[in-house]
């Protein structure tokens, strides 16, 4: 009984420490994310900002068509990067997340 017991506090205790590393892993992943998506935001308000500038200098229709043509690929392929980038970092936030429990799945598998 008393064996029972410990076993069950020490199962216990290693639970709380690995939801804990998890819990951690969890909030770096989440802050990456979110300074990824605040760089974005800003590197995408200043192009616009720039490209409006460059758009209000223009003398003719021909060079508007140029500057605005500019600023979608730009803008296109900025957000492209962007969204391959988050991808990666909640796949990243998913993987290592859930790693610190691998262990105990392999433990806790019911014998036959």
């Amino acid at each position: 009984m008393d064996k029972n017991f410990d076993e069950m506090q020490k199962n216990t205790a290693n639970m709380g420490a690995t939801t804990m590393r998890s819990f951690d892993v969890v909030t770096k992943g989440t802050q990456a994310i979110a300074t990824e998506i605040a760089d974005y935001s800003k590197r995408s308000f200043e192009h616009g900002a720039k490209a409006m500038e460059n758009l209000l200098g223009v003398k003719s229709l021909d060079k508007a068509v140029e500057v605005q043509s500019e600023y979608v690929k730009a803008a296109v392929e900025g957000y492209v990067a962007h969204a391959t980038k988050l991808g990666e970092l909640y796949t990243n936030l998913a993987k290592e997340a859930f790693k610190p429990y691998e262990g105990v799945a392999a433990k806790t598998k019911p014998t036959e």
